[in-house]
């Protein structure tokens, strides 16, 4: 390997991406500093400025303008942080996520193209190479929660719930066929009938492959959401994503308007139970039940969104999130 290996590499990887974005347009009418931007903010539970600036290595003049031109464009909103008043808390308006949905969803076909030229038997291999030169040329550093990202699910994501779900449950307590089929039903009544202004799936990925879930759904009481299928892969606990996927549900749940926000546990999952209280939920009540092969008690938990204050989490994630929730 020489000096000439890399700059030949990085010269056929520019190219590849300026040919494949060529006549497409993918970052119109951003640039692609803009839309990077854009992207951190749509996939970020709660950010600031600078926060923003130390995900992508910003001069804070350069992303002051950036701000300043979505505010002016009505992309997003600046509040005062509730956890410290001295910063501003940055978010995407509704034009602002259309904008983000449409960029992700550019980007997304772009590199569909590329990779339908690489015959499925090839893919995996493309995969650890793309793997190894990130290893290699890294810091060498364990992934942190700046590796993680928040998004939307992509073709197949649900799929990989229903079976990860059972999985986990299957592998952590033993749970039998009747769980996976409960969240087959439910990930099937979500893909089948649901709101998108008002529902909503989130995917937490690292390295490039799914390691968390959680969705946010109407309740059948009035003005309420739920919370349902909170999970973690093992090897992703410790890097706070059940706190963030959490606060996620929570946070959108307010902003679309829902008076309350509830889920149901069971009380095996402590390191779930915690987040929840770290937010703010309250125990409602609890019943022993027989399910999934186990005598188990069920959990009804409450979290009050009209309240203008809840206990957000503030300490960092316990090493073992557990996993889903119902």
């Amino acid at each position: 390997m020489t000096i000439q290996d890399i700059r030949s590499f990085n010269r056929f990887y520019t190219h590849l991406i300026g040919a494949l974005d060529y006549g497409r347009h993918t970052y119109a009418p951003y640039t692609l500093t803009e839309s990077r931007v854009l992207y951190e903010l749509a996939h970020a539970a709660q950010v600031d400025a600078a926060d923003l600036r130390a995900q992508l290595h910003l001069d804070a003049g350069y992303l002051s303008r950036i701000l300043n031109k979505f505010e002016d464009d009505g992309l997003i909103l600046r509040a005062r942080s509730e956890q410290d008043t001295r910063r501003r808390r940055i978010g995407l308006t509704e034009r602002g996520r259309s904008a983000a949905d449409l960029l992700e969803e550019r980007s997304r076909e772009s590199v569909g193209a590329l990779l339908a030229t690489v015959p499925p038997a090839e893919r995996d291999r493309l995969a650890d190479a793309l793997r190894t030169v990130r290893t290699l040329l890294g810091d060498g550093r364990a992934p942190g929660p700046e590796d993680v990202r928040l998004r939307a699910p992509a073709p197949g994501d649900l799929g990989w719930i229903v079976q990860r779900n059972a999985a986990l449950y299957t592998a952590e307590y033993q749970w039998n066929d009747d769980y996976e089929g409960l969240v087959a039903r439910i990930v099937a009544d979500f893909a089948a009938d649901h709101d998108p202004r008002a529902e909503r799936v989130w995917i937490a990925e690292l390295d490039g492959r799914p390691v968390g879930c959680v969705m946010c759904v109407r309740d059948k009481a009035p003005a309420t959401a739920r919370l349902r299928l909170l999970l973690v892969e093992p090897d992703a606990r410790g890097l706070g994503i059940g706190d963030r996927l959490v606060t996620s549900v929570v946070d959108f749940a307010r902003e679309t308007g829902y008076d309350e926000l509830v889920l149901w546990t069971n009380d095996i999952l402590g390191s779930a139970r915690r987040i929840y209280q770290r937010h703010g939920f309250e125990l409602v009540s609890e019943e022993p039940h027989h399910s999934f092969g186990h005598d188990l008690t069920g959990q009804d938990w409450r979290l009050d969104l009209r309240a203008a204050a809840t206990a957000t989490a503030t300490a960092p994630a316990p090493a073992a999130t557990a996993v889903a929730d119902e």
